[in-house]
């Protein structure tokens, strides 16, 4: 009988030389790999061990522990060959001058294929801030998945190990590591139904994230260890008295729900630990799915079942194909806990998820039923590749991802007329369920009934409604009021993507019309900047597939015509550096000997470009400071409008109101003044957090101008501060050391 822990992966003690390490990888391989042959393995372990020689970790550790501990939690994930291979090379192509040529040379292409899936675009940080890069880091990544799974699997050991050893990392980068495993790689893993690695991922980033919390959760659970574990004993004998005398052949086991489970329980049902009472679970496993319902009964004869509280993930598996039966009882002290009950080969499934089906294929076995399982885990994938084909802005397809793979999500399962079930995130209406049967359902939507009843698009659906979706031809399509309604990622996709095409025509001439402005601004003409081999580029950069497409995005404000004519110039000065002749260089001569430009200086610490005797203002709504990219809006009888590039008011300025708009740029002698500007931060709700936050920004010398704050559903609370900075890059560091207070989940600037 297991009592108090989960069976999680392999963890090696801290410190254990390298060579130790490889014997443990081999032994774990043998457990249950059919073939001797292990050389592949060897041989990629040699070339890691080569390539990675003079590097160490942040712990002092040689750098080769890294790459044996992620090939042991793949090798414990019982994974073939090659990927353990790139396990242990997932490193050398990005930190040491081994290319991928190289790989496919020693090995094959396929490993070749796993470690560049791995592989980071570091050339991305020339240019890019750190959320375009991690978005397209993202999209390689979900590329390369599409292509073979496996990938994510190494990705996932990756991360992994490195959270186990974070604490050697910058409390800074613990926050970000933790934040950005639990925003989207625990909720991969979730998906891909590989709770062995979702478990301790969720656990450790709780550890860096919520400290306070994690460590009250630990010593609170482990006050009252002896007589939990005394509870479990007591239920698991009688259960598996009365299992026994019922015929039924089980193992039965106890367990405690792990921190993250009990902390996202208390964040969804907004009560303290204190208050919950199902802090652990009883498993019995069985051989087949017709002893599982026995078990079942035999369980709700011992002990009161309490109502609303049963869950057939059987006949509803989850989108992960995670299949139980959960039913929480009330003992016999009077005390809820919770039963799951499964056979053998669900709980493979459950443990392994998506991995679990390596070793058919490997073996020879049921190959069709590993791929059918595997195509119905995948459907999100294809989701979210869609999404990335058609969102170009790196920030949206972050935000898209995210909420979609948000954890604390919750779940109502609904069905089709025809008994088909449909598995929605909590809240949602009508609207999402007609996408999620099919987008042509969802753009003829007129009406819906619910359990027979016509009902309003805005009706909340809740778990076992059947839901009948009116549609009719003469249908106009979407509205975009129902972007505001509904719930679902798809759904809101489905519907952008709806309007994208509707007016694509008019958004390729719009395009087109924005750019040439843009380039004439810049002193260029559009044809001179739209070379084959320059278009090709940008169309590239952006992941296009065409230049209409391209157009069409600039058109409808998906992409700025700033960053399109930027990449264009930039392209054209290479080409012209490249081809530079004599001529050129004479003519450039020529032209240093003219009179420079005439710049005005403003008395704000403005240089404006082209126009005199101006007054300068700067705008409240995006409230700019040294350092953020400008420009200029000339208003009648004020004189010039500072906003920012990325102000939400200048991105949607109609056609003929960006003709009003002027370059401008700041000056380097204004390091005395200070400039108005807000922040939003967003924080889980708790007492002396308006303390903290004031401390942080008198600490750095700040003279708050006003700070207010709201708390909404779930304890979630916005802190809204507004005051004045010197330059951005102040207001960098005051916003680096913002996000260190506990409980803070996101900071954000006035966009308009």
């Amino acid at each position: 009988m297991m009592t108090e822990e989960e069976v999680v992966l392999e963890r090696p003690a801290d410190n254990t030389p390298p060579e130790e390490l490889y014997k443990e990888l081999i032994r774990a391989i043998r457990a249950y790999h059919p073939s001797d042959d292990l050389t592949m393995i060897e041989k990629a372990y040699q070339v890691a061990k080569e390539q990675h020689k003079d590097q160490k970790r942040k712990s002092g550790e040689p750098y080769i522990i890294h790459p044996l501990c992620v090939a042991i939690i793949l090798a414990d994930l019982q994974m073939d060959k090659e990927t353990i291979a790139a396990g242990l090379l997932h490193d050398v192509v990005e930190d040491t001058g081994m290319t991928l040529e190289e790989i496919t040379k020693e090995f094959n292409p396929d490993v070749a294929l796993l470690v560049d899936g791995v592989t980071k675009l570091t050339q991305l940080n020339l240019n890019t801030d750190k959320v375009e890069m991690q978005a397209e880091n993202l999209r390689k990544m979900f590329v390369s998945m599409a292509k073979d799974i496996r990938v994510i699997i190494i990705k996932l050991a990756d991360r992994l190990h490195n959270l186990r050893t974070l604490e050697y990392q910058t409390p800074a980068k613990q926050k970000e590591k933790a934040r950005e495993s639990l925003e989207i790689y625990s909720p991969l893993a979730e998906r891909l139904g590989i709770s062995k690695i979702k478990i301790e991922m969720d656990d450790l980033s709780l550890k860096y994230l919520e400290p306070d919390i994690y460590y009250d959760l630990a010593a609170k659970v482990n006050l009252k260890k002896e007589a939990r574990e005394a509870r479990i004993r007591n239920i698991v004998s009688e259960v598996s008295k009365h299992i026994k005398e019922s015929g039924i052949d089980a193992e039965i086991s106890g367990r405690v729900k792990h921190f993250f489970s009990i902390y996202r329980k208390m964040v969804n049902q907004n009560k303290t630990i204190d208050q919950i009472y199902d802090l652990f679970a009883i498993r019995i496993i069985v051989e087949t799915v017709r002893d599982c319902y026995a078990a079942l009964g035999v369980i709700h004869k011992m002990y009161t079942p309490i109502p609303g509280r049963f869950k057939d993930y059987i006949a509803m598996p989850k989108p992960n194909m995670y299949q139980s039966l959960h039913t929480t009882v009330i003992g016999s002290d009077g005390v809820p806990f919770e039963i799951q009950i499964r056979t053998f080969e669900m709980h493979r499934t459950a443990e392994f998820g998506i991995a679990a089906h390596w070793k058919y294929k490997e073996s020879g076995g049921s190959k069709e039923k590993a791929s059918e399982q595997e195509d119905v885990k995948m459907n999100w994938l294809h989701e979210i590749l869609e999404w990335q084909k058609d969102e170009s802005d790196s920030k949206e397809f972050m935000n898209m991802v995210k909420s979609d793979l948000n954890l604390f999500n919750e779940n109502v399962f609904c069905f089709t007329p025809t008994g088909d079930v449909k598995n929605l995130p909590a809240g949602s209406c009508p609207i999402d369920f007609a996408y999620a049967i099919h987008s042509a359902v969802g753009n003829k939507m007129v009406g819906a009934k619910v359990n027979d009843k016509l009902v309003p698009v805005t009706y909340q659906l809740k778990n076992g409604d059947r839901v009948d979706i009116i549609t009719s031809q003469n249908s106009r399509g979407p509205s975009r009021d129902w972007l505001k309604i509904c719930k679902s990622t798809q759904a809101k996709n489905k519907i952008n993507q709806w309007f994208k095409r509707e007016q694509k025509d008019e958004n390729i001439e719009r395009g087109k019309d924005l750019l040439t402005n843009y380039a004439k601004s810049k002193g260029y003409t559009l044809g001179e900047l739209t070379k084959p081999e320059y278009v090709e580029s940008v169309i590239r950069r952006y992941s296009y597939t065409d230049w209409e497409s391209m157009l069409a995005s600039v058109g409808r404000g998906g992409l700025k015509e700033s960053q399109v004519i930027s990449k264009l110039i930039e392209l054209k000065h290479k080409s012209d550096e490249a081809n530079v002749s004599d001529e050129d260089i004479l003519h450039n001569i020529e032209g240093m000997t003219k009179k420079p430009e005439v710049i005005r200086k403003s008395k704000s610490g403005i240089v404006v470009k082209g126009i005199h005797d101006l007054a300068v203002r700067y705008a409240k709504c995006c409230s700019p400071v040294p350092g953020d990219e400008i420009v200029g809006f000339v208003t009648r009888g004020r004189g010039i409008t500072i906003h920012r590039t990325d102000c939400i008011n200048m991105m949607n300025l109609p056609e003929d109101e960006k003709a009003r708009l002027i370059e401008a740029e700041w000056q380097s002698d204004n390091a005395q003044e200070t400039y108005a500007t807000e922040l939003e931060i967003f924080t889980t709700n708790r007492v002396g957090l308006l303390v903290d936050v004031s401390k942080v920004l008198t600490d750095a010398n700040i003279d708050i101008k006003s700070l207010t704050s709201r708390v909404g559903k779930n304890e979630k609370a916005t802190i809204t501060v507004s005051f004045d900075i010197h330059n951005k890059e102040e207001l960098s560091s005051l916003v680096s050391k913002l996000r260190k207070i506990s409980g803070v989940i996101d900071i954000e600037r006035a966009q308009g």
